[in-house]
């Protein structure tokens, strides 16, 4: 009854599910939910991460209009700029995480940043669909569940 991952089969039938003891029936909707909610974060990062990368893209196209000697603000944080001057508008340093930063000319740095949206918006569409089965598995094993609760309690 568990996946290669050791997870809730995000095919199980609702013919397997009826067969299932109450507790059974109670652990397989318990990790049902536990992956939908973990699925769900991860959605969330997915989709924090691709606004990042479009605001960089966006920041990247708009660094490329600029001429050469332009005063601009410099971000160093979130929310601390400093003044400076544009020097070289063809070459930009790329975060490509944990603190590395790599040269790249302009085009390859829109290249990388276009190429990790479109990893990550395939990666989405993805999840979406493990969430979706996940959620369908957890709801079935919860409507079974109230079914089985409700057939055992006494009649009013």
């Amino acid at each position: 009854m568990s996946s290669s991952r050791g997870g809730v089969q995000p095919l199980m039938r609702a013919a397997e599910l009826e067969k299932m003891s109450l507790e059974q029936l109670k652990a397989v909707k318990e990790q049902a939910d536990i992956e939908v909610n973990l699925l769900q974060d991860s959605l969330n990062n997915i989709r924090t991460a691709t606004g990042r990368l479009e605001v960089a893209s966006t920041a990247l196209h708009d660094l490329s209009l600029r001429p050469q000697g332009k005063k601009m603000l410099v971000p160093l944080t979130a929310s601390l700029y400093v003044p400076g001057t544009l020097d070289d508008a063809d070459n930009v340093l790329v975060d490509i995480g944990t603190g590395y930063f790599v040269e790249k000319t302009m085009a390859e740095g829109k290249d990388y940043c276009d190429r990790k949206i479109n990893l990550l918006k395939s990666n989405f569409d993805q999840l979406i669909e493990v969430a979706s089965k996940k959620k369908t598995v957890a709801d079935e094993a919860g409507a079974i569940l109230q079914a089985k609760l409700k057939q055992l309690s006494p009649s009013s």
